[in-house]
């Protein structure tokens, strides 16, 4: 208990420290969070104080110990550009439906990769239908340098006026690392508001966001009648296949999730059989592609064979 204390007391003064440093005045919030500290020890108060978005399955709940934070960061990755469309959809999939569990006249803003844009392409209003959004729930801004990016989602989500913020980058740019990732969640957590970290085409890295989902393409769910049999010829709900990389769940968690724009809500697909799995993923997965029908793609003969007398 002395050492714990010791350890408080040294943490504050360093948060004291750099308050100086940087012109603000922090000891009253000091005192208070010593306080918090001294009346729940195990932090157990604040932790179950903290909001949280569930997605209604009682095995993903669980795996996000409640659901996704709605005052941090959560990231959300692609492994190829190809796939952004997915991890794209998936991001809207959860703004739309965490406006329909907290109603709100607020937009989201998603503020977009010009890089990004050139290879996928942007929002376009009439697609946002599918994910149960229209063109007055989102707010689209496009920051030609990262700098201006990151500015803009510190600003936003401290501002609270806004449902939700989803910042796209590409890839793994050097100067967003973790140190902008610990400021931007410092800023959601202060002002109560989530951030949905959009990276195409990224590796694994170190930030603070809570949970890392990687999220790949899958097939459309078949359509249902009321009674229950398939409507044969149709497209049904959007499916991901969800890869849960960041958690305190010491194994990665496999799945996949339905989504129902009407509805505005995730369920799992009737014919996706175990769509839970807690196997570890291939190193190589192999190719992505399916071989070419015709066999097309086959080297050719060198030529005929002509038979000729031996030199010797």
């Amino acid at each position: 208990m002395a050492e714990h204390a010791t350890a408080q007391e040294t943490l504050f003064a360093l948060r004291e420290q750099i308050a100086r440093l940087e012109g603000k005045c922090l000891p009253a919030l000091a005192a208070a969070q010593q306080a918090d500290s001294a009346a729940d020890p195990e932090g157990q108060k604040v932790k179950g104080n903290q909001p949280r978005l569930p997605f209604g399955i009682m095995q993903m709940d669980t795996a996000l110990e409640g659901g996704l934070p709605l005052d941090g960061i959560t990231e959300i990755r692609s492994l190829l550009m190809g796939d952004a469309g997915a991890a794209s959809g998936f991001a809207l999939s959860l703004a739309s439906h965490l406006k329909a569990r907290h109603p709100s006249e607020a937009p989201v803003l998603w503020i977009g990769d010009v890089v990004s844009g050139q290879e996928a392409g942007i929002l376009y209003s009439v697609g946002l239908r599918q994910f149960g959004l229209s063109s007055r729930d989102i707010l689209y801004a496009s920051p030609r340098k990262l700098d201006d990016a990151l500015w803009l989602a510190e600003t936003a989500v401290a501002s609270g006026a806004l449902v939700a913020t989803i910042l796209e980058i590409r890839g793994n740019p050097k100067h967003f690392g973790l140190t902008e990732s610990r400021r931007l969640g410092l800023r959601a957590k202060a002002a109560g508001r989530p951030l949905f970290l959009l990276r195409h085409a990224g590796e694994e890295e170190a930030s603070s966001a809570s949970f890392r989902f990687l999220v790949e393409p899958a097939l459309a769910a078949h359509r249902h009648l009321p009674d229950g049999s398939v409507f044969g010829g149709s497209i049904g709900h959007p499916v991901f296949r969800l890869t849960l990389e960041k958690s305190r769940n010491p194994a990665p968690l496999s799945l996949l999730l339905d989504w129902n724009p009407h509805d505005r809500q995730f369920s799992l697909p009737r014919d996706a059989g175990e769509a839970f799995s807690f196997r570890k993923r291939p190193a190589h997965p192999g190719t992505r592609l399916p071989a070419s029908a015709d066999r097309q793609d086959r080297t050719p003969a060198l030529g005929d064979v002509v038979a000729l007398e031996r030199a010797s």
